[in-house]
């Protein structure tokens, strides 16, 4: 049974940094595909980063690339958003999600139908 638990997430100030931690258990990472979304009151969900189990390559929505980094420790079973520069419009619930990895879900790695699994989320507040 695939689990998720997300963690990290905090009130922090404009400008700071926070990293988000998802801790998966149920499944090997080298066979899955790994995700992070947010959702903003009233707002839809949003891709952010991805990770593929296989090789390592990532994937970033043009909104944070530059500013989030994804990351991964296969011996603690846990994924990572690095975040910085944060701005309040960043203020949101994150999700990660996960999935089996395939070479044709990599072009789909951060739409929210491609994955089947997903953690609880963590409050991310950013204020000004």
């Amino acid at each position: 049974q695939v689990q998720l638990v997300e963690s990290g997430g905090t009130l922090v100030q404009s400008g700071g940094s926070l990293r988000l931690s998802c801790a998966h258990s149920g499944f090997t990472m080298k066979y899955y595909a790994v995700g992070w979304f947010r959702q903003a009151p009233g707002k839809e969900r949003e891709g952010l980063s991805a990770i593929s189990g296989s090789d390592g390559s990532t994937y970033y929505a043009d909104s944070v690339k530059g500013r989030f980094a994804i990351s991964r420790d296969n011996a603690k079973n846990t994924v990572y958003l690095q975040m910085n520069s944060l701005k309040p419009e960043d203020t949101a619930v994150y999700y990660c999600a996960a999935r089996p990895w395939t070479i044709a879900a990599n072009s789909m790695l951060l739409f929210t139908a491609t994955y089947d699994n997903w953690g609880q989320g963590t409050q991310v507040t950013v204020s000004s």
